[in-house]
């Protein structure tokens, strides 16, 4: 078959190139670089024209004579679609576009094949007498280097004219509207020919990172995230659900045994569907209608039984999942305070959200259907076998083919699943993090920003889901392909076996029947074993931290003294913050805290005032020394009792989102009454307005409604309502207006006459107005206690405290 193109550019032919093939194509392959075409009869041969497209206007060359052959164009053509899959040719062309834009290709789809070109053009012989391509090519597709814009010319098939086609002159000389056909300059074929291997190496290594095992299937390169969590067999992972829903083991029990009632029952219907039809055919009406009212009792059966079965499997898989988030969270609330320095709240929320939510399918899908359906092949086999042996282990041998891919395939899932459990909970954490600090964001301009971050892992997901689809079209091609082989082998060996006398033609209609059944139920395994190992995945790192052992303070009971008189004590404290452990942060501190006193600790940032509150708190472990509370070590005391003595309010109070009233009694062992909370408002100076709003008490704590000094006296009141032997007020007043702090002062006074109940005070404060009246202040400066004394003595020491006094008081004039 001889073709040929013409180019038209404005009405001038400016380029055209030939082929000319024969023969059905039996296979193409690549070997040491080279693409290699073989025929199963007939020949081949390959016409090399090349035209060089300049733009060059000015240019008046009137050559157009055959010129030493160098690469301009890179094309393959097949005449007849080989016995290879579409996706080869596809991927070709596609790769083509990224690899080879150095030099212009052509893409020639032919009717009834399709073809892709690769081949050099080269210019041996006039243009002007070159026969018109064929005109039952369909789709033609052409791609320059320059800025020239072709259009394909094809000859009228109606035409009665002769293929061959004289061209307009042209315009000047060789010029065609700017471009100039002219020769190849002299230079080297063995360097024209290395190029071009080299351009074919580099397209063939390409190719071979598409196919599976290829390079662009490995995540490593494309994600780079963190895998924390410890491998997780299924196994492993079915145990565990296991113990989560044993408590209602007969929910299961009722699934598994419907589930079984109803596989049998469909795993029969072709029988008794096939024999109803072959003894309808011979006219045995009692076998016959027989057959049939089996038929109506195992359709009811099966319905009723899936029914059930599709219930208590939902049952089961909605206990799952809500046991599984009440022992996550409770075991994050059980956590060190070190766990949440380390781990984002995007992160934890994911885990809770997305990644509980993909096991769920566990139970309630991927187990229901994987079992259901394994059954139903086991027992198709089964029928299979003993129908006829050899067809049946023919059918075997495809279905273990298929379950082979089906493990790697879902092996890569499992993997594929973590890393977008991974990319989904950073995700989770930037848009958590941007819409907890939109203030920020729209004052500084950054949407842009966040937006950018925010598709940065959105592009990951992407990356990855795009490979999952790849995959799972393979998987999907490898089933049809094995699907219609079994067609193919069934239909020919059982033909062959009946023309033999060995079985008959209703025994093949069920041998088919059953076969396309036990192929089914392969593939709906295999589908729903690679979903399966998509949940194990995501659920490696739920488990991990469910694993996470509850911190010590939680777990021992400790010392309980009968009363507290608030003598605190830190004897040579020494810390650093666990996920910053070579920096130091207190060195050596030596406080004492009398009972009933008032001490001030002051200092720049980062002088570790509030570490010191942390420590206290118990929040932390000094990493030397240690505080004794009373003349006991605070480490032997139990945590909760402990805390339950101590009224604190820090720098940034945070309030939940439920009544004013409840924020107030938050925390409260004792039974507390609505006059106690509103007598804690008044000593913190908020009941005034919290009275003011619609709704007083029961007013709904929002962001937007309460102002920084309203929600910090709100946790005044909190503080104050715990009646607590040691008070700690870490910056309490920073939010506070003027008549506000003046208030509080006057609550710190009162807390301190009280007679009937002797308080001891810790008060960090940056307005030094505020501490004036302590009994003690404590000047802290890198970690270290470097002034202590009264308001008086520090200022005539002219220390730190003195500098900071001046610099306030400067500040404020």
């Amino acid at each position: 078959m001889l073709s040929s193109l013409l180019i038209d550019a404005e009405g001038n032919m400016a380029a055209l190139l030939v082929g000319v093939w024969s023969g059905p194509w039996s296979g193409v392959g690549v070997w040491g670089g080279a693409l290699s075409l073989s025929h199963a009869r007939g020949g081949a041969e390959l016409l090399y024209y090349r035209v060089k497209i300049e733009n060059s206007s000015n240019q008046t060359s009137n050559s157009c004579t055959p010129a030493v052959p160098q690469p301009n164009f890179l094309l393959l053509l097949l005449a007849s679609p080989p016995p290879i899959s579409p996706l080869f040719y596809i991927s070709l062309f596609l790769r083509s576009l990224s690899t080879l834009t150095e030099l212009p290709f052509l893409l020639l789809s032919i009717s009834p094949p399709m073809a892709l070109l690769l081949c050099n053009i080269h210019l041996t012989t006039p243009y002007s007498s070159l026969p018109i391509f064929k005109a039952h090519h369909k789709r033609h597709r052409f791609k320059t280097t320059n800025n020239l814009k072709p259009r394909l010319s094809l000859p009228n098939p109606n035409s009665s004219a002769p293929k061959r086609v004289l061209l307009p002159p042209l315009k000047s000389a060789s010029s065609i509207n700017g471009f100039s056909i002219q020769n190849a300059p002299e230079v080297s074929r063995d360097r024209q020919n290395a190029e071009l291997f080299d351009r074919l190496r580099r397209w063939i290594d390409s190719v071979r990172t598409v196919l599976p095992g290829g390079s662009w299937w490995s995540f490593s390169d494309d994600v780079d995230v963190k895998l924390l969590a410890k491998p997780v067999t299924v196994l492993q992972a079915l145990i565990r659900m296991w113990h989560l829903v044993a408590q209602d083991r007969w929910v299961i029990f009722t699934a598994f045994a419907t589930l079984i009632v109803a596989a049998l029952s469909e795993i029969s219907i072709p029988h008794y569907l096939t024999a109803s039809i072959f003894t309808a055919q011979s006219r045995e009406i009692a076998v016959f209608h027989r057959n049939v009212r089996l038929l109506i009792v195992l359709c009811i059966t099966s319905g009723i039984c899936s029914g059930i079965r599709g219930c208590c499997f939902g049952i089961a898989n909605m206990i799952l999942v809500k046991r599984m988030r009440e022992t996550l969270y409770s075991s994050l609330l059980l956590q060190d305070i070190s766990f949440f320095d380390t781990e984002t709240v995007g992160d934890l929320t994911s885990r809770l959200g997305a990644d509980c939510q993909q096991v769920s399918r566990v139970i309630g899908n991927d187990l229901n259907l994987i079992l259901r359906n394994l059954l139903q092949g086991m027992g198709a086999l089964i029928y299979l076998i003993i129908l006829s042996w050899p067809l049946g282990l023919c059918t075997l041998l495809i279905c273990s083919t298929l379950a082979a891919i089906m493990l790697l395939y879902g092996s890569y899932q499992k993997k594929a699943a973590k890393l977008t459990q991974e990319c989904t909970a950073s995700a989770n954490d930037v848009a958590q993090e941007t819409f907890s600090l939109m203030r920020t964001v729209r004052v500084y301009g950054t949407e842009e920003d966040e937006l950018g971050r925010y598709k940065h892992w959105l592009g990951k997901l992407a990356d990855i889901s795009l490979r999952q689809s790849a995959a799972y079209g393979f998987w999907n091609m490898s089933f049809n392909t094995l699907y219609h082989s079994t067609q193919v082998i069934a239909v020919l060996l059982g033909g062959t076996s009946i023309l033999a006398g060995h079985i008959t033609a209703e025994q093949l209609t069920k041998f088919i029947l059953y076969s396309e059944w036990l192929i089914y139920s392969t593939w709906w395994v295999g589908d729903n074993l690679s979903s399966l190992m998509q949940s194990v995945g995501a659920s490696e790192k739920v488990f991990q931290l469910m694993d996470l052992l509850p911190s010590n303070q939680f777990v021992s009971n400790g010392l309980k003294l009968h009363r507290i008189l608030g003598h605190i004590e830190f004897v040579n404290v020494s810390f650093h913050y666990p996920s910053r452990p070579t920096v130091p942060v207190l060195r050596h501190v030596n406080i004492s805290v009398h009972p009933s006193e008032v001490v001030a600790i002051v200092g720049l940032s980062g002088s570790g005032k509030s570490t010191l509150v942390n420590l206290l708190l118990r929040l932390y472990e000094p990493t030397n020394g240690q505080i004794l509370i009373d003349g006991f070590p605070l480490k032997e005391m139990d945590v909760m009792w402990w805390r339950e003595r101590i009224g604190f309010v820090g720098q940034e109070p945070r309030l939940f989102r439920m009544d004013i009233s409840s924020n107030i009694r938050y925390g409260c062992t004792r039974d507390i009454k609505q006059e106690d909370i509103e007598w804690a408002a008044k000593q913190a100076y908020a009941h005034d307005f919290i009275s003011s709003l619609p709704n007083g008490y029961q007013t709904l704590v929002d962001d937007d409604l309460l102002s920084g000094g309203q929600k910090q006296r709100i946790a005044i009141a909190r503080a104050i309502l715990r009646d607590p032997t040691i008070l700690i007020l870490d910056e309490a007043t920073s939010a506070l207006d003027a008549e506000s702090e003046h208030n509080v002062k006057g609550v710190l006074r009162a807390v301190r006459s009280d007679s009937s109940t002797k308080r001891s005070v810790i008060v960090i404060a940056h307005r030094l107005s505020t501490i004036q009246a302590a009994d003690r202040i404590v000047v802290m400066d890198g970690g270290q206690v470097v002034e202590m004394g009264s308001h008086r003595d520090l200022l005539l020491q002219d220390g730190i405290y003195a500098r900071l006094t001046r610099r306030q008081a400067d500040a404020v004039a």
